[in-house]
């Protein structure tokens, strides 16, 4: 068998297989949640599986590499020090190999005609649905997945390339993304008519901004806006009253209670209409927010992706 290798080896000398018995990247994936939770049992449950085969995979893995890994307790499961050390060599494996399927699906998703979109809640919920059915109305063989989350998550996961297209309505956008115009919003302050500014002609912007609002959570679009506009006009960062994570939550909890917010016109509209909420004028506060779409500048638009931004164009003008 050695001669084999041999003269294999001489054949082609630049090509260096791995090692028989080289650890499984589950087998590393494995140990990585056990040290992460400090637990098998743990790490067994994150992973799906039972705790005798969790614990068979790393006694496996240890066999294979000739080193203790992990020391065990009836209180827990901690590297050694040696674990720790390879754990670490692991971590770079792994992180090399979610790259790896993260660019793999890309590619697939290019090959399917799927496009993977995140998008904030305020363009998600209004403006997304009717877009996304008139441009796939004459594309049967396309297809959409969407994800909602705040503007911040966006870019996250634009930067790890887990999506191919984003929709974010924050002021700022990172200098790695290119960014596109798709419309435009106001940001407006509501209250329910049972609050005393249901009545008042206007509110000063000072007596806004000392008020405990009802807010997005942080790396909302909306409430970086408004904190970018009172800090603009000399204003600490806005009070919260209360932080809650959808667009839906925010109108509810306003409608039912007795806190104001600041929210996009475009989720409100019906609630104007049928006076559950009231829109209060604050003197000297005008926000506009552009509505974006935003992709990484070190992966160039998928095709899928490019004929959405062209169609959004067009309709635009």
């Amino acid at each position: 068998m050695a001669c084999h290798r041999d003269a294999l080896h001489d054949r082609y000398p630049d090509v260096v297989p791995l090692p028989p018995g080289f650890p499984e990247l589950a087998a590393l994936d494995l140990l990585r949640s056990v040290v992460e939770l400090g637990s098998l049992s743990r790490a067994a449950h994150a992973h799906g599986i039972t705790q005798p085969s969790a614990s068979s995979r790393i006694r496996t893995l240890e066999r294979q590499l000739d080193i203790t890994l992990l020391e065990r307790s009836p209180t827990g499961s901690l590297p050694t020090p040696d674990g720790q050390l390879f754990a670490g060599w692991a971590n770079t494996v792994l992180d090399a190999a979610t790259t790896m399927h993260t660019n793999v699906e890309a590619l697939q998703a290019r090959h399917v005609g799927l496009l993977r979109i995140a998008a904030s809640y305020t363009i998600a919920e209004y403006l997304l649905p009717p877009w996304l059915d008139h441009f796939l109305s004459d594309r049967p063989d396309d297809s959409v997945t969407l994800e909602v989350t705040n503007s911040r998550a966006v870019l996250d996961r634009l930067e790890s390339g887990t999506v191919d297209l984003g929709f974010i309505e924050s002021p700022t956008v990172p200098a790695h993304m290119h960014q596109q115009v798709v419309g435009s919003d106001h940001l407006v302050v509501v209250v329910s008519p049972r609050h005393p500014w249901a009545t008042s002609h206007s509110i000063a912007l000072a007596t806004l901004a000392s008020t405990p609002l009802v807010l997005r959570e942080r790396g909302s679009g909306t409430r970086d806006a408004l904190h970018e506009e009172l800090v603009r006009n000399g204003y600490n960062a806005p009070v919260s009253a209360l932080d809650l994570g959808s667009l839906s939550a925010v109108r509810i909890a306003v409608i039912n209670g007795s806190s104001p917010t600041v929210i996009s016109r475009l989720a409100v509209k019906d609630d104007l209409a049928a006076r559950s909420l009231v829109e209060v004028a604050v003197d000297g506060f005008a926000v506009q927010r552009r509505l974006l779409a935003v992709w990484a500048k070190q992966h160039d638009p998928s095709q899928l992706a490019d004929e959405l931004l062209k169609h959004l164009k067009r309709s635009d003008t």
